[in-house]
């Protein structure tokens, strides 16, 4: 089976890109970089590279038509130099640029091409609903009223699970990530959220009670390559097995990475630093279930609770076999 994954280089792209060669998938891995294109061919010789811009119409159908791949995969975003939670909508333009025009630039490829199936990066944890109780399920509602520098990201979120769920045609699938960490992302060896914590500039705001839900990059990969060929079309929460609020892991994260406690400051503290966006996150988010992942899409966490996969931050993920 032939599988075309846009944003091949990003967090997740890269152990997908290893489950999807090492599973025996047919593949091509799309990057707007020629050096990064080159880097993949260098380690997957089997792998077809394309090189274009996902806000690029012309250049997306033309990768998709000349490749016409079965399944699509939506891994683009530009998250790499997100720092802080104050800007939040600032901070991902990009981001929703390609959750939008982006999308609309792949689906209209697919079509084109005759692809059967699209999977796209959705999220799934600040964004739902803040009342009720500390977990949500898919079939819990998303929040009308988020803060308002987060509402353009919320509509970008919203934009793409409409569009890639009502493809006419297309087995659309949504996966809700949860807060991403590993290799490549803000909590990792070096990340931005890390090297905060490192320098106790990442305080628990308030009563800490916002409930997280994370997903080490491996394994969204692997629920993505479960998603290629098993459940119905529709949105999947994927996360870990321990939703948790800040207060209990974002100590636990300063243990794991041998930092000093984190600073415990007032709402109204938190507020000047971190904006409405950072309260929210930290005092009032729910977290998200993945029983519907595991039960549908016959998915397992490698990583089964942050607490595992936080002391292992150090290591890189094992290496995938190669097939040339």
């Amino acid at each position: 089976m032939k599988v075309f994954v846009a944003g091949a280089t990003g967090a997740v792209g890269k152990p997908l890109l290893a489950r999807l060669v090492s599973t025996g998938y047919d593949v091509v891995a799309m990057t707007r970089s020629p050096d990064k294109a080159q880097a993949v061919h260098d380690l997957y010789p089997g792998v077809v590279t394309v090189v274009a811009d996902g806000l690029d119409r012309k250049a997306i159908i033309d990768a998709v038509m000349r490749t016409r791949p079965e399944v699509i995969v939506h891994q683009m975003t530009a998250l790499a130099k997100l720092t802080g939670l104050k800007h939040f909508d600032d901070d991902f333009e990009l981001t929703n640029q390609l959750r939008t025009t982006g999308t609309d630039y792949l689906l209209e490829a697919a079509r084109a091409a005759g692809a059967r199936r699209i999977i796209a990066q959705s999220y799934g944890n600040w964004n739902y609903e803040r009342v009720g109780g500390p977990i949500k399920t898919e079939d819990d509602a998303l929040d009308a009223n988020p803060p308002s520098s987060m509402r353009r990201t919320m509509a970008a979120i919203r934009y793409v699970e409409s569009k890639v769920l009502g493809a006419a045609g297309i087995e659309g699938v949504a996966l809700r990530y949860g807060s991403l960490y590993g290799p490549g992302t803000s909590i990792a060896a070096g990340g931005a959220i890390v090297e905060a914590i490192r320098k106790r500039q990442f305080p628990v705001v308030g009563n800490g009670a916002g409930v997280w839900s994370f997903a080490h990059v491996a394994d969204v990969a692997s629920a993505t390559v479960a998603a290629i060929e098993r459940g119905a079309p529709g949105v999947y929460n994927v996360c870990d097995d321990e939703p948790a609020p800040v207060s209990v892991w974002l100590p636990e994260l300063a243990r794991a990475i041998g930092a000093k406690p984190p600073w415990r400051v007032p709402v109204w503290l938190g507020r000047l630093f971190a904006g409405e966006a950072g309260v929210s996150m930290m005092t009032r988010i729910r977290g998200a279930s993945n029983a519907k992942a595991k039960r549908e899409l016959g998915w397992q966490p490698e990583y089964a609770t942050w607490r595992d996969g936080f002391l292992r931050l150090e290591l890189p993920l094992q290496p995938q076999p190669q097939l040339v």
